[in-house]
């Protein structure tokens, strides 16, 4: 019973500030969406993925290999090596002047991630940045100098390009929906915390039920407001 009067006076206390509940909410789903719509930099992620092996020195060597779980695992092992040689200082140099950009190896790197796939001889390589068309001609330049790379540190005979990068057409960063959703609820935890501050701030007494709560006695008789009464 007594958790139910709780919840009730609650309750009450949101209904009687419920402009703070709603309006706080909307301030910051409006805020966060001028944010991110006209603010925050749209980023676009252009990814490329590689195999990297050894041919067989026979065609009929070839469909052996495959089947090797042997090789197969060596090769996910050396997917490692391939994502630090792909991200070293040598290949992120060459794919700066092949493509004459004006960043430092540092800026560049920031740009890269290289992700080897589970359980795979894949290697994913992935470049965010505000341009797409940027960010798509450095993957697809950091496939060609890793390629170039691995073949010469590893005495790889192949490197296979499996998917080259494409320029994306929607941004990976910011997700406004996301944002704006997230505003709202820290926009309305927020309201709801301002109301029972000014709650517990506020200790006058305005109704007769404030009286009761507050000396425990019953209320006998209201005084009625005369000027109000006279102008209705």
């Amino acid at each position: 019973m007594d958790e139910e009067i709780e919840l009730r006076q609650y309750w009450e206390m949101l209904q009687k500030r419920w402009i703070i509940v709603v309006v706080l909410p909307l301030i910051a789903a409006l805020t966060s969406g001028i944010i991110s719509h006209f603010v925050i930099k749209p980023v676009y992620q252009a990814s490329t993925t590689l195999i990297v092996g050894k041919k067989a020195s026979e065609e009929g060597q070839a469909a052996v290999q495959m089947l090797d779980n042997s090789v197969l695992l060596a090769n996910q092992q050396l997917a490692k090596t391939y994502a630090a040689i792909a991200q070293s200082r040598t290949v992120e140099q060459s794919v700066i002047d092949d493509l004459d950009l004006a960043m430092t190896v540092a800026e560049l790197n920031e740009l890269i991630t290289i992700n080897p796939v589970k359980t795979t001889e894949i290697l994913e390589i992935q470049v965010t940045n505000t341009n797409p068309d940027l960010a798509t001609a450095i993957a697809n330049s950091m496939a060609s100098e890793f390629s170039k790379a691995v073949i010469e540190i590893k005495k790889v005979d192949s490197v296979s390009i499996v998917d080259t990068a494409v320029v994306p057409d929607k941004p990976v960063k910011p997700n406004k929906e996301l944002n704006i959703l997230i505003a709202v609820v820290v926009g309305l935890m927020a309201s709801m915390g301002l109301v029972f501050l000014l709650e517990y701030m506020d200790n006058t007494i305005k109704t007769s039920g404030d009286v009761e709560n507050v000396l425990g006695i019953p209320v006998l008789g209201v005084i009625p407001n005369y000027e109000a009464g006279k102008q209705g």
